[in-house]
């Protein structure tokens, strides 16, 4: 008993500290980022102004004044929430068929889908462009990076709401199409409320992701639609990296997204946890 008692106390001491130690581990890099965006070019790179140095806005300054942030900003936020709908527009209902209407190529669709994620986007970067350019001419528009969001977004949303949907009861979706429902009215009516979390939660990793991509962002864009991932691949010259400017840049599109991740983790985690044993 005592040797039960010893290992009980010893793991409630030990299992927070290595808690706390890996949180902060993940926590350092924003905290470095936050606090070299208050020193100036010059203060960021020397060593002796790590931790001792006078805090300045110059750069946040900059940022609104010179590099228009909120444009950028404008454009993150069109492009996620509109790639994050249309994705959904699309992934509710394949998920529905592949989990309700199953056949027999279901699940070689679903890995077929899930290999797309495999491909190297260097690998298509130059047919992307050429196309995109020279031949379709949307290079450049919002409505390229929507669709481009879209779809390399697709195939993760399609097997998370097909997760969700297949820990909801049959009998549910037979009742309702035995009381004359219609498809799109079990879609909306049943299947939408008994798995808003799951769809909730894919829709917030969904927005996440679009918010993140910066490779097709930076090299399907120049101006019109350019997203907060080039104006921060823009803080960089032929003699370096502007060190305080970037970091004011990176802190000001991380920030929306470290907030609403703040808010709305009650309904992350429940989503997450959607049909799990309990």
């Amino acid at each position: 008993m005592a040797i039960v008692a010893h290992h009980s106390r010893f793991s409630k001491i030990a299992w927070p500290v290595l808690a706390w130690i890996v949180a902060l581990l993940f926590f350092f890099p924003i905290f470095w980022m936050l606090l070299t965006s208050f020193k100036t070019d010059a203060d960021a790179v020397k060593p002796e102004h790590l931790l001792f140095f006078t805090p300045t806005l110059e750069n946040y300054a900059n940022m609104t004044e010179n590099y228009d942030y909120w444009r950028f900003a404008t454009n993150s936020v069109i492009a996620s929430v509109m790639a994050t709908a249309v994705t959904l527009f699309v992934g509710i209902p394949s998920a529905y068929a592949m989990a309700f209407n199953p056949s027999r190529s279901t699940k070689d669709m679903l890995m077929w889908m899930l290999s797309t994620k495999m491909l190297p986007a260097a690998g298509v970067l130059y047919p992307m462009t050429f196309l995109t350019k020279n031949i379709l001419g949307i290079f450049d528009t919002h409505f390229l990076i929507i669709l481009v969001l879209s779809l390399i977004n697709l195939p993760i949303v399609i097997w998370m709401l097909f997760t969700y949907f297949k820990e909801i009861p049959r009998d549910i979706i037979e009742a309702g199409k035995m009381d004359g429902v219609s498809t799109w009215g079990e879609i909306r009516e049943i299947l939408i409320p008994l798995a808003w979390g799951g769809i909730a939660s894919t829709a917030l990793l969904c927005f996440i992701f679009c918010w993140n991509e910066a490779y097709w962002t930076v090299r399907l864009t120049t101006t019109d639609a350019a997203t907060l991932s080039k104006l921060i691949e823009g803080n960089r010259a032929p003699e370096g990296l502007f060190f305080g400017r970037l970091s004011a840049v990176s802190t000001a599109a991380v920030g929306p997204i470290v907030v609403l991740g703040w808010f709305c983790q009650k309904q992350l985690v429940q989503g997450l946890t959607f049909g799990a044993v309990k």
